[in-house]
């Protein structure tokens, strides 16, 4: 019954430490990324226009917002 015990042993190593951590950030900046496009798009032209924002930047604009400039 060694190998039995072998794979048990296994796959409890393929989750590294702080796999869920990253995970749990990883989704919460894509929430915040999702969230931010959809407030910016909820505005009038004018009211990006106010921003300095045209509706071609919405994406890279909540890009920098939730990732930060990494692109």
């Amino acid at each position: 019954m060694a190998f039995a015990s072998d794979i048990q042993n296994s796959a409890r190593t393929l989750v590294r430490p702080g796999f869920f951590a990253d995970l749990q950030e990883r989704f919460a900046r894509y929430r915040l990324y999702r969230q931010t496009v959809n407030e910016l798009s909820a505005l009038s032209g004018r009211d990006l226009a106010d921003l300095g924002i045209c509706r071609a930047q919405i994406r890279a604009r909540a890009y920098e917002v939730a990732y930060g400039d990494q692109a």
